[in-house]
């Protein structure tokens, strides 16, 4: 039986890409395949530049779900009603847990879903919303979805690369840290001079949201 370990679960609204200002249950699996979320190897790691904690299951919300049906309860009990109700599934990495019949008691919850991958798990069938988001040098079999996210600028990565991938929208996302605001420079002009590509902003950051 499959248990589900959840780091956070909580109510907040979606701060970046095409669906940015919607309220939206964000449930952060534990665990990632890119790096072990130990600082002590993060120089080694595939993502080195992450700034999400997904170690454990001791967050906000956080714990063992044992069930679909258990986890689909719990997010429910984050809704306060009305709206369209919707699923954020992210991490760590949410393909190593998300599952068909997790997939499916969501929705049987009321739930739209979407998910944050960094792409390198094939996505199952019935996500409304997919995000897929390249890092380092990872190997990235999910090629089509609802956007491409790419944290701009990774040396290993240039964004002309995924222009023939399947993706309703193409986004440059700077990446945070100490030279964030030149990041946001250099993504703001890579886009005027590659109009394929959009400027997505983490404004959850900007207002203290989780």
């Amino acid at each position: 039986m499959t248990t589900y370990s959840v780091k956070e679960m909580f109510l907040t609204v979606q701060g970046e890409g095409g669906q940015t200002g919607r309220p939206a249950v964000f449930i952060r699996f534990a665990g990632c395949n890119l790096w072990n979320g130990l600082e002590r190897d993060r120089a080694e790691a595939v993502c080195n530049f992450c700034d999400t904690d997904f170690i454990g299951t001791d967050g906000p919300g956080g714990g063992k779900f044992t069930t679909p049906k258990a986890l689909a309860e719990a997010a429910r009990g984050h809704w306060p009603g009305g709206g369209k109700p919707l699923v954020v599934f992210t991490g760590g990495e949410p393909l190593l847990q998300l599952d068909p019949p997790l997939i499916d008691a969501i929705h049987a919850a009321g739930f739209e879903i979407a998910v944050e991958s960094n792409g390198t798990i094939t996505a199952p069938a019935g996500i409304d919303w997919l995000t897929i988001s390249p890092k380092g040098n990872s190997t990235v079999v999910q090629r089509s979805g609802s956007e491409l996210k790419l944290v701009f600028p990774q040396p290993e990565l240039d964004p002309s690369q995924f222009e023939d991938w399947q993706f309703e929208r193409f986004l440059l996302q700077p990446m945070d840290g100490d030279d964030m605001m030149g990041n946001a420079q250099a993504a703001f002009e890579y886009c005027l001079e590659h109009p394929k590509w959009s400027l997505s902003l983490q404004t959850h950051k900007w207002i203290g949201a989780p």
